[in-house]
């Protein structure tokens, strides 16, 4: 895990400062599978504070990026492309976050599989989404950015089945109104990791295209 950006003129590097951000995401989604699978009540108070530590820390690096982008002459792609790539990548972050806020706000006792299950897809993507930020540097060369950038679109249309079926099963064998305002905002919640994930890959997408 890299602890802090190149900042100075000479070695600053914006590529590898795009997966520095995502690293925190892999943080938090790594945190968030930790603390489902062996789930207790006492724990999440605890780490729900190292997950806002996780997701403040990236904050300051998405800004490092952004203020370093203010000061540049001429960026190695264009201004808006960089502002976008790192509010995606930040956007990850945030969302895996809410998660486990919502979590400890509906005052969950019990995690069902299904829910473990969706995390460590969110876990998935976000190894993906860390893969093709590597190859990113080197769009023009890569033989290998392309078939990522399928895997984390791969791994989207899974969670998107995996909340489809949810909601299903949840709609089917649930009476409770307020558990079933519970259940399905906690898979929305799921189910927006993933899609910002997508939104990482597809961003990426757009700037090679734009590049090339």
């Amino acid at each position: 895990m890299r602890l802090t950006m190149k900042s100075n003129n000479k070695t600053y590097d914006y590529f590898d400062a795009f997966v520095e951000l995502s690293e925190y995401s892999l943080k938090a989604a790594d945190l968030l599978v930790e603390t489902l699978e062996d789930f207790n009540t006492c724990n999440v108070d605890k780490n729900i504070k190292k997950m806002h530590d996780i997701e403040h820390t990236a904050d300051l690096s998405k800004h490092v990026i952004l203020n370093r982008l203010a000061k540049e002459f001429l960026p190695p792609i264009e201004r808006e492309d960089i502002v976008n790539l790192s509010e995606n990548i930040d956007e990850v972050t945030d969302s895996i976050e809410d998660v486990l806020l919502n979590i400890n706000v509906f005052n969950v006792r019990i995690i069902p599989s299904e829910i473990l299950y969706f995390a460590n897809i969110i876990r998935k993507c976000c190894k993906s989404m860390i893969e093709a930020l590597e190859e990113f540097q080197h769009f023009k060369k890569s033989k290998n950015l392309h078939s990522l950038i399928v895997e984390i679109n791969d791994l989207e249309e899974e969670a998107d089945e995996l909340y489809v079926n949810g909601l299903k099963k949840l709609f089917s064998n649930q009476s409770d109104p307020v558990k079933l305002i519970i259940w399905k905002d906690i898979l929305n919640s799921l189910e927006k990791c993933c899609d910002a994930c997508e939104h990482v890959a597809n961003t990426i997408e757009n700037i090679v295209m734009k590049n090339s």
